[in-house]
């Protein structure tokens, strides 16, 4: 007898813990007013997820039809527990400064808690399903989720990224859903009707089994349709606005986590294909999507003047060197695509943590009224010099480790490909350190308001980062060397 997805989870205790302590945290939240409690229990709550996630490294549970723990997802449910906790100490700093200016009302407040742990409950599932169509609605629902908390401020321009978010979402996953209702039907003449023609795990087992035509077509929808949600280029428009108007704290989680879940998502469909020997190769597909994003972001940097929009892009650049990589495949790349993945994620979340703070004490996120940051805000400015100078990719941080074998492994395949990429992260470390000269040094301009914020997330992310560059464990080498096997 098949197992439903209720029953399925409660045999399976750790995948339990970190679906349901989300989905009690966000009921409790939603119930509870005043800001400093809810604030401790979001914290509280995301900090016991990242715990039990952690032991995932110590014992994975066997798994279901519907519920499935492996190498690649388990690196992600803890990178993604802990940034969301780290966000949650941010957000407990920032947010109590919204409040007390009046940009969030007390009632805006418990939805905004309530709605982050529905997030992380929703980007938890999509990881950890096993199911095709339980991705799509885990995936659905966490786009809901970051609409509404993009919009929260009720500005008209926050309504308006708002919408842009949520109908251009919207198309990108229904192109998402048509590419599994088309994987649904590779499947069902080899594996049966129900349920069973969904579960990834029976599928990638037939694969090779499967109409290569149909496999061909469902890649394409879902490579648009995710590929929307990882924001690459021409698929991007809604990015830049919902990082822009939303709250920093969703701003860190969008950069550093939701383009990561959507990613895995199409990476998932790309072993199928690779599965499949008569299917169409799905790398120089990625490829090219990864190699427009990084040149058209890191062109589009120069024209930024906004903060928070010019990181943004840089978000763009760097899922597009990401999806470059996993589109080279091969043990190399994909092992620096993994590596980036959780560089760019540690790094671009700590890079919002200092830009939020930033523009609480600035009043703004122009950045013309940002000059000499590292002299009216000592500790803030140089926290985003260092950030920016680990986005940029510069030893001994480590960004830089991951570009230098994405660069190394590209120029061995393809010299032809591997100047058009070093070209784009030129181009992009230039704008990045043009505009990082105008914000952080020179005649301080603008406000010089104080700053109460924690910097220990900020920090935290940065010291990890710099040590991955230096060095990188055995244990986890090989644990992502073994990842990057099964890529393909």
């Amino acid at each position: 007898m098949t197992l439903g997805p209720i029953a399925a989870v409660l045999l399976i205790p750790v995948v339990a813990a970190v679906l349901l302590i989300p989905v009690v945290a966000a009921v409790l939240l939603a119930a509870l007013p005043g800001y400093r409690l809810t604030a401790r229990i979001n914290v509280v709550a995301t900090l016991a997820t990242f715990l039990v996630a952690l032991s995932l490294f110590f014992g994975r549970p066997s798994q279901t039809p519907y519920f499935h723990v492996d190498d690649l997802n388990n690196v992600l449910i803890v990178l993604t527990t802990f940034v969301g906790f780290t966000t949650s100490v941010f957000s407990a700093s920032y947010i109590g400064h919204e409040l007390a200016i009046g940009r969030l009302t007390p009632t805006f407040l418990r939805f905004y808690h309530a709605m982050y742990q529905v997030l992380m409950f929703a980007m938890n599932l999509a990881l950890v399903a096993n199911n095709i169509g339980l991705i799509w609605v885990a995936i659905e629902l966490a786009t809901l989720t970051t609409v509404l908390m993009v919009g929260i401020y009720r500005t008209h321009e926050a309504l308006e990224a708002a919408w842009k978010y949520f109908i251009l979402g919207s198309v990108g996953i229904a192109l998402a859903l048509f590419g599994t209702i088309l994987i649904y039907m590779a499947g069902r003449p080899v594996i049966g009707e129900g349920a069973d023609a969904m579960v990834w795990t029976s599928l990638v087992a037939r694969a090779a089994e499967f109409d290569p035509a149909l496999l061909n077509l469902a890649f394409v929808f879902l490579l648009l349709g995710y590929g929307t949600k990882v924001g690459l280029a021409p698929l991007h428009a809604w990015l830049p606005d919902a990082h822009s108007e939303g709250p920093t704290p969703i701003s860190a989680v969008l950069s550093g986590l939701l383009l990561n879940v959507a990613l895995y998502a199409l990476l998932r469909f790309k072993m199928l294909l690779a599965a499949n020997p008569a299917a169409l190769a799905p790398g120089p597909l990625m490829v090219t999507m990864g190699l427009i994003s990084l040149v058209f972001a890191a062109f589009m940097l120069y024209r930024r003047r906004d903060i928070k929009r010019l990181f943004a892009y840089s978000s763009i650049e760097h899922m597009g060197i990401i999806t470059f990589a996993f589109g080279m495949g091969g043990a190399l790349a994909n092992f620096a695509g993994l590596l980036h993945m959780t560089m760019h994620s540690l790094t671009k979340s700590a890079i919002f943590f200092a830009v939020g703070h930033v523009a609480q004490v600035k009043g703004t996120q122009r950045i013309a009224d940002m000059g000499g940051l590292t002299e009216t805000h000592p500790v803030l400015g140089w926290g985003l010099v260092l950030g920016v100078v680990a986005i940029a990719g510069l030893p001994p941080l480590g960004i830089f480790t991951s570009e230098f074998l994405v660069v190394t492994s590209t120029f061995a395949r393809s010299p032809f490909l591997a100047l058009i990429l070093v070209f784009g992260l030129l181009v992009g470390f230039a704008a990045l350190f043009q505009r990082l000269n105008t914000i952080a040094f020179g005649e301080p301009r603008g406000e010089r308001g104080e700053t109460h914020a924690s910097y220990i997330p900020m920090f935290a992310h940065l010291a990890l980062v710099l040590a991955a560059g230096i060095y990188l464990p055995p244990s986890l080498v090989g644990w992502f060397q073994n990842v990057a096997k099964v890529l393909g």
